[in-house]
């Protein structure tokens, strides 16, 4: 099975152990990190969206003219740009990258964040509107044919668009959630399907759904989704210098969180006073459940990231050895995961030794475990982590 590894994208030194305030766009910086991306063959870097930072599609084109062979992944939440504007803009972005570009669809998890952009919409509209999104997406891509759109969202008369993907058909279409409607809508029309780290019972479990989901929809089981699963790795030489690099880093997130925590007020968070705000997409809420369960999952998931930032994105890490770590992503690729998006909390540095160290790891030996018919899963957690978690 092929395995394709996953970046974030990052455009100055903060990062969420040493924030820096309004840090600006240090293009320097950007450069470094997109070649430190391609020259260890990361396959895809991914460019986050938010209503308050910097804007993907930009990102996205000066990582495209500083790579030869990283893909860029744009985050889009169809609420910022009208759908025959983002399939133009696209295939713009992958005729200049030489066939390198990819979107993920946001379909937002959050009403405070959707509002402060003017979306009023309700989750489950959300998602219908998102289903519609990608549809237009995919009839401009496949046809230069002008044609007319009369949806619940989207209304047009006469669109074509004569910018054409590379491949002459479609862009790569990412999806991601843990909801009912997520799996509906990403298994029916995504190429992709984004996951955060959960144990692998639950990861099963989700791609069961997604796959059941791509069936009802009519898809052949060569046409499913691919998956995409991600991790915060927390790695060194040994396991004690990993463990004890895992601590501080909790340390650190923990004294962060403190301070947010203390900023908010029972009136505006809907709780008591001293505690962080529920979430409330879906995703995070069940990482915090699965955390109840003990602080390490498996071969060597940790959990208290995900309770020290509240599962604020994906916060679940792994945590050990190379070796460990190389072994805990193994038995996600062969659960079905073929995409690992791996980024931890030095940006720079840490994505430097996943290269040396964790992607050829994993592509070395997947070979191997083909050719041994072994899957390597491991469902307990054995020694690793458990008495130096304690």
């Amino acid at each position: 099975m092929p395995v394709e590894f996953i970046s974030a994208t990052f455009l100055n030194p903060s990062t969420e152990l040493n924030p820096i305030q309004n840090a600006p766009a240090d293009r320097d910086y950007l450069e470094r990190y997109a070649r430190n991306l391609d020259d260890y063959e990361f396959n895809y870097t991914l460019v986050p969206y938010d209503s308050s930072y910097f804007d993907p599609w930009t990102v996205g084109a000066t990582i495209a003219s500083v790579t030869k062979n990283l893909k860029i992944i744009i985050a889009v939440r169809p609420n910022t740009l009208y759908p025959t504007v983002a399939a133009k803009a696209l295939s713009t972005l992958d005729q200049l990258s030489r066939g390198r570009a990819v979107v993920h669809f946001i379909a937002g998890g959050v009403d405070v964040e959707q509002a402060r952009e003017g979306d009023f919409l309700t989750k489950e509209q959300r998602y219908r509107r998102l289903e519609e999104y990608i549809r237009i997406l995919k009839r401009a891509w496949a046809s230069p044919e002008p044609f007319d759109w009369d949806g619940e969202y989207y209304q047009f008369k006469q669109f074509r668009n004569l910018v054409r993907p590379v491949n002459g058909k479609s862009i790569p279409v990412s999806v991601g959630g843990s909801s009912d409607d997520a799996y509906r809508v990403g298994g029916a029309l995504g190429d992709i399907f984004g996951l955060w780290g959960e144990p692998l019972k639950e990861t099963k479990e989700q791609i069961d759904k997604i796959y059941a989901a791509a069936e009802k929809a009519g898809r052949a089981p060569d046409d499913r989704p691919r998956i995409w699963v991600t991790f915060r790795p927390i790695v060194a030489e040994t396991e004690e210098l990993a463990w004890a690099k895992a601590h501080r880093t909790l340390e650190a997130l923990e004294s962060l969180s403190a301070k947010k925590v203390g900023a908010w007020s029972a009136a505006t968070a809907g709780g008591k006073a001293g505690e962080a705000p529920a979430p409330q997409n879906v995703g995070s809420q069940r990482l915090l459940e699965i955390a109840k369960r003990g602080e390490v999952q498996d071969r060597a998931l940790w959990y208290p990231t995900v309770t020290a930032t509240n599962a604020r994105g994906a916060s679940t890490a792994l945590v050990g050895s190379y070796q460990t770590v190389i072994d805990s992503i193994l038995d996600y690729v062969h659960l079905g995961a073929e995409l690992i998006s791996i980024r931890g909390y030095d940006n720079l540095n840490d994505a430097i030794d996943y290269g040396r160290y964790i992607l050829p790891g994993v592509r070395a030996k997947l070979p191997k475990q083909a050719a041994s018919g072994t899957n390597g899963t491991n469902g307990t957690n054995g020694t690793n982590g458990s008495a130096a978690a304690s």
